[in-house]
């Protein structure tokens, strides 16, 4: 079987943290890695960013392709920009299976971006698509602040027209389903619910003085985590202004502690910074918290367990999530979790099992569940088991092998019925 897999305007292979960099990147890898050890071929084609990187690189293994495709300029380009793009993109691909001999059997699109290519690519191949949006703009839109934060009409035109399009729908949860079903008007009969997974190969616990050790972390204070790109969504002025009510109250002037943020690039000047890092860390200084809160920037997915497993308690403070990928990497590395009563985390977080979950934008309510998190090294230990426990249900061989049966059903006309997980209330 030969998949074409489509991340086109983000790399599976980018350092994480970054603008456009998080979970997807991390599902396109991981979904690729597991699907050649089922013996299936991929290759993953996604817009080249950079003239230096080779265009063709075998890092995820077992004979499968991360395959970079010249379309524009080869640098970063705004979202907006890169629908022009798109059938330079699709030309390009049909060159590459032209000239390598190879018929792929189906299309998986990851975002509406490549959704757009696989309705171009489909004209010329005749084969199925599965599409995963990973975000949709009117929920996006929903908690946009500013009108800038808002995506215009043709994106929502863009998703519209997929939702038709393509053979099946991969939504990561109960939540995604409901949003595509009521918002949407998607045909129920295309949603399949498949959540993401997670390399529990990777992601488990490790001993917290030897994990801080590995990342050059101070071994006294408790450590508070963020991992997530810097933007509006994510929810990180609402975590500092938790932060703020905690040093306030005088819960935990017993207890040292920091907030350590990855994600975005502290090491640029404040000339380059981003409008939204800058907004940040403008917010932390007048918050008074520049001396606990630390801006390590990007950090690789090779690092990541060493950090969750450092942490005292992982926060996902998002406006809007579909699914939570940060929360359940913290959950398989023993580590409870706070996180926005929203989306995906509000059925992947369990609410005084394997952390706690907090209404939207409520500073207070999130800082009192990390003053009780802190102060309390036993509830700490027996929510962070538990959300290991959960964790290994979601294990990347599992959901590998549940994507394949997709694909086998959509080759073979048969339909596929919604399956659950064990230990997993979100299917």
């Amino acid at each position: 079987m030969n998949i074409a897999m489509l991340s086109y305007h983000t790399c599976p292979l980018a350092t994480l943290g970054g603008k456009d960099t998080g979970g997807m990147n991390v599902y396109v890898a991981e979904l690729t890695r597991h699907l050649g050890h089922l013996g299936v071929h991929v290759d993953v084609f996604t817009r080249s960013q950079d003239e230096h990187v080779p265009h063709v690189l075998h890092n995820l293994g077992y004979g499968n392709r991360v395959v970079h495709i010249p379309a524009g300029p080869e640098v970063p380009l705004p979202k907006p920009e890169l629908v022009n793009h798109i059938p330079q993109f699709v030309d390009e691909i049909l060159d590459f299976s032209e000239k390598k001999g190879l018929h792929y059997d189906l299309i998986h699109s990851h975002y509406w971006l490549s959704g757009a290519a696989a309705e171009q690519l489909q004209k010329t191949w005749q084969v199925p698509i599965i599409q995963m949006f990973h975000t949709l703009v009117l929920m996006k839109n929903r908690i946009a602040r500013s009108p800038e934060e808002m995506e215009g009409p043709y994106r929502l035109e863009g998703e519209q027209r997929i939702l038709k399009l393509a053979d099946k729908i991969v939504a990561a949860t109960l939540a995604e389903q409901a949003q595509l079903e009521f918002l949407y008007r998607a045909d129920s009969t295309k949603l399949v619910i498949i959540p993401p997974g997670v390399d529990t190969s990777r992601f488990y616990p490790i001993p917290k003085d030897e994990a801080k050790a590995a990342i050059d972390l101070p071994v006294e204070g408790q450590m508070i985590l963020f991992v997530g790109r810097i933007e509006p969504l994510k929810g990180v002025d609402t975590l500092l202004n938790a932060l703020k009510y905690i040093q306030n109250s005088g819960n935990l002037d017993c207890c040292p502690h920091y907030l350590a943020i990855i994600g975005g690039d502290p090491e640029d000047s404040e000339q380059s910074l981003d409008q939204e890092m800058g907004r940040v860390k403008a917010l932390s200084q007048e918050l008074g918290l520049t001396d606990i809160v630390l801006f390590l920037g990007r950090r690789s997915q090779d690092t990541l367990p060493y950090y969750y497993s450092a942490a005292d308690v992982v926060v996902v403070p998002s406006h809007y999530e579909s699914f939570g990928m940060v929360a359940l990497e913290a959950m398989a590395c023993g580590t409870p979790v706070v996180a926005s009563q929203v989306g995906g985390l509000a059925f992947l977080v369990q609410d005084g099992v394997t952390g706690f979950v907090v209404p939207n934008g409520e500073p207070e309510l999130l800082g009192q569940h990390l003053i009780e998190l802190l102060l309390d090294p036993q509830l700490r230990a027996r929510l962070g088991s538990q959300g290991a426990e959960i964790a290994r249900g979601y294990s990347w061989d599992t959901i590998a092998a549940r994507i394949l049966t997709l694909y086998n059903s959509l080759l073979d006309g048969k339909n596929v019925p919604h399956q659950g997980l064990r230990h997993n209330p979100i299917v």
